[in-house]
């Protein structure tokens, strides 16, 4: 079976514009319908406070060959965001015993072709990484001035990118 078509059959939950849980379906027909669902997003430092950045695979269901500034995805049907998170930094780092993400902030990402609600997490990965090939077909940890020195230039995941600069902004914002 290919990356996408499992990737297509996970069952997610629909929520409301409250986040609350609605039914549930299965993620190809969520993003093909726009049926709001949940995501998480993780924005992954070395010791170093380098950060982890990626290129999509192209067999990916959303967003191929994009790059990406945080790991995450959608949470599972019946899954916390927490679990959600911790399992997504896990699988896209290809690492064990990863320290619980620390949860910032969820926001709703809303475009005429998407809706979910996206909850915003940060984690220092000490570990050595590997990337799952499936899932991630380039990465480096890039110091933060070179990575804003590069992302006018590549093509982003969108709700990566938004995770990102409100990251920056959450951040800008605390004493």
């Amino acid at each position: 079976m290919t990356e996408q078509k499992r990737s297509a059959d996970e069952l997610l939950d629909i929520v409301d514009t409250e986040d609350r849980v609605t039914g549930q379906a299965p993620r190809g027909e969520a993003m093909a319908r726009r049926l709001r669902h949940r995501c998480t997003s993780i924005q992954v430092r070395d010791p170093e406070g380098r950060i982890f950045v990626h290129r999509r695979t192209p067999e990916k269901l959303v967003f191929p060959s994009m790059y990406d500034v945080v790991v995450g995805g959608v949470v599972g049907a019946g899954e916390s965001y927490d679990a959600g998170a911790l399992r997504e930094a896990e699988e896209e780092l290809g690492v064990s015993g990863l320290p619980m993400p620390e949860e910032r902030f969820t926001f709703l990402f809303d475009t005429p072709e998407y809706s979910w609600f996206v909850r915003v997490y940060e984690v220092v990965c000490a570990l050595p990484v590997r990337p799952q090939p499936e899932e991630v077909a380039w990465w480096d940890f890039l110091p933060e001035p070179e990575l804003e020195r590069r992302l006018p230039h590549w093509p982003v995941v969108p709700d990566g990118l938004e995770s990102h600069h409100r990251l920056r902004a959450w951040h800008g914002a605390r004493p």
